[in-house]
């Protein structure tokens, strides 16, 4: 299987990554990859961009290097019911809407704290990912969590990073959240959490946990540009919805 999407790259904009949005595409082009999010930090992230920042997203072009750019957050989830660190207004022009939980915005808590924060981000129609939620930090209640992931259309993601530099002791969570998420039929996508361009495309921990518990290709959104277009297109992005559509809105 070839894995032709990261639904998660950090620029310089993050404050504590190392790299340029051309020298993403640059290198995510020379690793075959068709199509790169770009998922700055939110703005109460320590470091993070302004408010701003996102709002001028619509600058960046469509494509670079001939990798197709989405314009995106990740989001930080700040308390137990879910709210996120940009407004509605902001979230609504974004291609993608990845949330997370870090310690410096949300403060770790038992499993029923920190199971609720995600449960409510989820109902949040903008929000499309939940990133890194095996971090053993912020323990959840995995079964509760996947099943609300399956309700609301909201994918989960397994985070390559968690296993090498970050957030150790998340493998086995993320197993655990894997064979859940094939046992419900929820998908799942792999990102990178890249902080420097070498890194963009990287999943080989993921693929390792992936192929381990025999997760069928079918749930893995990396594999097709189209099939993700489609799915951002039913979680009403305006980039990718029909004329028709938009003016229903």
């Amino acid at each position: 299987m070839k894995y032709l999407i990261d639904t998660h790259c950090h620029t310089v904009a993050s404050g504590h990554a190392y790299s340029t949005i051309l020298e993403l595409a640059k290198e995510a082009n020379n690793k075959g990859l068709e199509m790169i999010a770009i998922t700055d930090h939110g703005p109460k992230m320590p470091g993070g961009p302004h408010i701003y920042h996102f709002g001028n997203l619509k600058v960046i072009p469509s494509k670079i290097c001939g990798v197709e750019i989405l314009r995106g957050v990740e989001a930080n989830i700040m308390d137990t019911e879910g709210n996120v660190d940009l407004p509605e207004y902001v979230l609504e022009k974004l291609d993608l809407v990845l949330a997370s939980l870090h310690e410096g915005c949300f403060d770790p808590g038992n499993q029923e704290h920190n199971t609720k924060a995600l449960i409510k981000a989820m109902e949040n129609k903008y929000v499309d990912i939940i990133a890194h939620p095996g971090n053993p930090v912020y323990p959840i209640n995995k079964e509760e969590f996947v099943k609300k992931a399956k309700e609301t259309n909201t994918l989960i993601e397994i985070n390559n990073s968690s296993f090498i530099k970050s957030r150790k002791g998340s493998r086995e969570h993320c197993i655990e959240i894997a064979n859940l998420c094939k046992k419900y039929g929820v998908k799942v996508i792999a990102g990178s959490d890249c902080h420097i361009s070498f890194d963009v495309g990287r999943f080989d921990k993921v693929i390792e946990v992936l192929n381990e518990i025999d997760m069928p290709a079918e749930r893995i959104m990396n594999l097709s540009p189209k099939e993700f277009k489609e799915y951002l297109k039913s979680k009403g992005k305006i980039r990718f919805m029909d004329k028709e559509q938009i003016a229903e809105i």
